[in-house]
């Protein structure tokens, strides 16, 4: 009997956690462990309930009777099978560090998804992609071409069934529209200079001031260009003694755990949007091997 994940989240009011934990113990679940936080700046509460049903309910049994619970709270809820295996698309450009890390850590069971895919621009990682047996599919863009593969982007996302997309050093600008479309399933990663440093080279320009700590930020898209709500974010230091050329590998490191950290919270139904921010709850007590095993 899968082990499941209940997500909640709601205008802030007494009765909640009671509420929920009385509607799993009529049904027979055992709590495993649970995380709950109210934010007092807007009045919302968000709560994750891992739990084992052990006199046979299940998920779709569960969803039929939750309702009735769910809506004195005006809740936004939904149950989740733990260790299922979330449907991923991977976006990459020339840039292959990301894509790697990724690879490598689905390879050996670290990041519990099923890779649908992967989108380029270019044709650089092909042989990469199509020999881990993945499907390929080369995307083209241009100013004049872009609403075109936009539209194969998305008719991409369907067929595949894609439940999440993510931007591995994907270096075109996705539409209002597509981003407006996927809210909430697409994750980007960038360095954490922005706003500050801009351009093609922003490593060089941080080189040049002197900078001291450099980072990567992992975020959920919006039609605001890299100024999502942040989900994962990390530093290393740097020193004078060390060369643009060392910021760019240093850089590439943190970029790639930042960014598998945040797929791995967000398979896991640890992430909640919280307007422009998020409430990121941390692994379960047994840690990401307990989450990958389900």
């Amino acid at each position: 009997m899968s082990d499941l994940v209940l997500t909640v989240a709601c205008p802030s009011r007494r009765g909640i956690v009671a509420a929920v934990a009385g509607f799993l113990a009529r049904h027979g679940c055992n709590i495993t462990d649970s995380v709950q936080f109210d934010d007092q700046d807007n009045g919302r509460f968000f709560m994750r309930v891992g739990f084992r049903p052990e006199t046979g309910a299940d998920a779709d049994s569960l969803r039929a009777g939750f309702d009735e619970v769910a809506q004195p709270f005006d809740m936004d809820w939904a149950f989740h099978v733990q260790g299922h295996r979330v449907r991923v698309l991977l976006m990459v450009s020339n840039f292959g560090h990301c894509l790697n890390d990724i690879l490598y850590r689905w390879r050996i069971g670290a990041l519990p998804i099923d890779i649908v895919g992967v989108v380029s621009n270019h044709l650089t990682y092909q042989k990469i992609v199509v020999n881990a047996d993945i499907p390929f599919h080369h995307i083209r863009v241009t100013a004049a071409t872009k609403p075109e593969a936009e539209a194969r982007l998305m008719a991409l996302v369907e067929e595949s069934g894609a439940e999440l997309v993510v931007l591995a050093r994907y270096m075109q600008v996705l539409s209002d529209a597509f981003c407006a479309r996927m809210a909430g399933r697409i994750i980007n990663i960038h360095h954490s200079f922005l706003p500050s440093f801009k351009g093609a080279n922003p490593y060089k320009q941080a080189y040049q001031r002197g900078v001291k700590l450099i980072g990567a930020t992992a975020h959920y898209v919006t039609a605001d260009l890299d100024e999502g709500p942040i989900i994962e974010q990390d530093t290393t230091r740097v020193t004078h003694a060390q060369s643009p050329e060392d910021y760019v590998s240093l850089g590439r490191d943190v970029e790639a755990q930042v960014l598998s950290r945040a797929i791995h919270a967000h398979i896991n139904h640890r992430v909640f949007l919280n307007g422009n921010k998020t409430v990121v709850f941390p692994a379960s007590p047994g840690g990401y091997a307990s989450e990958r095993m389900g």
